[in-house]
């Protein structure tokens, strides 16, 4: 049992009802786990590969077909236990979930009911006004996911594809410490980040690799706090489960509309029902899915194909000493190493890629500058051109280039916007463009001054206006700076034309 110090959230409160109602949250996130090979079988798990062409005999459910346990998975779990700061099970077993799925040949699931590999753990989740909550979760068991139906190929008739048949998932469990909307939005994408950073799942939601079923209730003010000091769930009103949510952006929407319907339905006098319903984003509403089944309704049994999967303590402590260096870890290292805002910290480690591609970038240079390039130059862009950092065109090779100029004095900042528009569509060295192009800064505080000399005499009404006018002194730079097609040095160009005025 793990001793966590819970901070309480602020609640959400909805607008416009009779009363005071908060939410309570609780989520079951079904994480794909990043395997080359299915949980029982040998087949293929590629995205995209032709309908049906990644199905073994164990995933058809062909006779005397028997499963046999992928090691990896059961690693990867680990590793995600780990990763959350989970309670890992050395002892687990696999289930017989007895459900129609029309996409899983079996009749039933396999799954973990009664003893999952990983048990409770944490998730430290950062809101954007700069608190943070800790969620706790309850389990993380392993299950094979089920195939795909699809229905809009044919008006008569619906198709099967059984590519994702036997898949291993993660179904990661959270207690209801989950207060509103927002807070249901970022608990996904922090799990998403860390899963991300260990490599136990992509976290691609387009492509179903990462959904969630949100169960949702309402309560009057107090009453969590109740059930927080007796973990008794009958403090909580009745919960309904909004199943499979692909979106972050949904998740808050359908949290927002249920929350409504139940509000709707209490102070009407009327009593929430327990069930399973689906969100329609075109229609903003929920619609009732089906009752809520409980455990006994599906028949649990252990799987009598299956041996409870034992595992090592050394084991274990294998996959933990080999961690990455996981989000939270990483930010705090970024502010103390390279003296980063929290803020700027928080952004560059929000996508493993982007993390790395900055340390590469500040290795041995100013940490800030180096950020404020990565962040507002680079992201910039690319957020604008609808690129991520996988597809950035610059390097992290030819952005430290660019630092390193600026570093020297060898160009200005104006100029290294105008280098960096050059790498980023043209390619190449950028020390090599500087020299080829002739964009070098101009350090010669002979010529700048020469060049300053020119305009004060050509300009004497502007000189008497800057030295009553001290503003004014920035009309002089400017025209130096034009002068010399922008390569003089800014802070040459500032001190000279402030030793000239006051002369």
């Amino acid at each position: 049992m793990l001793d966590l110090t819970y901070e309480m959230p602020k609640p959400k409160t909805i607008a416009g009802a009779k009363h005071d109602w908060e939410l309570v949250i609780g989520m079951e996130v079904h994480a794909q786990v990043s395997s080359n090979a299915k949980l029982f079988s040998g087949a293929s798990t590629k995205f995209g590969a032709e309908p049906n062409s990644n199905v073994a005999f164990v995933d058809a459910a062909m006779p005397g077909m028997l499963p046999v346990i992928n090691e990896f998975c059961v690693e990867q779990a680990v590793r995600t236990g780990l990763g959350l700061k989970a309670d890992i099970n050395l002892k687990s077993a696999f289930d017989r979930k007895n459900y129609f799925y029309p996409d899983l040949p079996q009749g039933y699931q396999i799954s973990q009911l009664y003893h999952p590999i990983v048990g409770e753990g944490e998730v430290l989740v950062e809101m954007g006004d700069g608190t943070a909550r800790m969620v706790r979760i309850e389990r993380i068991h392993m299950e094979q996911d089920a195939g795909k139906s699809i229905h809009d190929m044919d008006p008569h008739m619906s198709f099967v594809d059984l590519n994702r048949t036997g898949v291993c998932l993660m179904e990661i469990v959270s207690r209801p410490d989950i207060r509103g909307p927002e807070e249901a939005a970022a608990y996904i994408a922090k799990l998403r980040q860390i899963m991300r950073y260990l490599g136990t799942c992509d976290g691609n939601m387009q492509n179903g690799n990462l959904r969630a079923d949100v169960n949702v209730s309402i309560c009057m003010p107090g009453a969590y706090e109740k059930y927080q000091e007796t973990q008794d769930f009958s403090h909580l009103g009745t919960r309904c489960e909004i199943k499979n949510m692909n979106s972050m952006r949904f998740i808050q929407q359908a949290i927002e509309v249920e929350a409504r319907r139940q509000i709707a339905i209490v102070e009407a006098g009327g009593k929430v029902e327990q069930e399973t319903r689906l969100y329609d984003p075109d229609k903003g509403e929920t619609r009732s899915m089906r009752s809520k089944e409980e455990a006994h309704d599906y028949r649990y049994f252990p799987d009598p194909d299956l041996l409870p999967l034992e595992i090592e303590q050394a084991w274990v402590d294998d996959i933990a000493a080999h961690l990455p260096e996981l989000p939270d870890d990483k930010k705090a290292r970024f502010i103390s190493e390279f003296g980063l805002t929290d803020y700027d910290a928080s952004v560059l480690t929000a996508e493993v890629e982007s993390a790395a591609y900055f340390e590469e970038v500040a290795q041995g240079r100013n940490g800030k500058l180096a950020a404020n390039w990565v962040i507002n130059e680079l992201f910039g862009r690319l957020k604008k051109e609808d690129h991520d950092i996988t597809d950035s065109p610059v390097s992290p090779a030819q952005l430290g280039g660019i630092i390193d100029l600026i570093s020297s004095d060898a160009i200005s900042g104006k100029i290294a916007k105008d280098l960096f528009e050059i790498v980023y569509t043209e390619g190449g060295d950028p020390a090599q463009i500087v020299e080829d192009r002739g964009m070098k800064q101009v350090t010669d505080t002979g010529a700048i001054e020469a060049a300053l000399d020119e305009i004060i005499a050509a300009n004497p009404a502007q000189v008497e206006k800057a030295k009553v006018n001290p503003k004014l002194a920035g009309w002089f730079v400017g025209q130096v700076m034009k002068a010399t097609g922008g390569k003089a040095n800014p802070k040459a160009v500032n001190d000279l034309v402030s030793k000239k005025l006051s002369s």
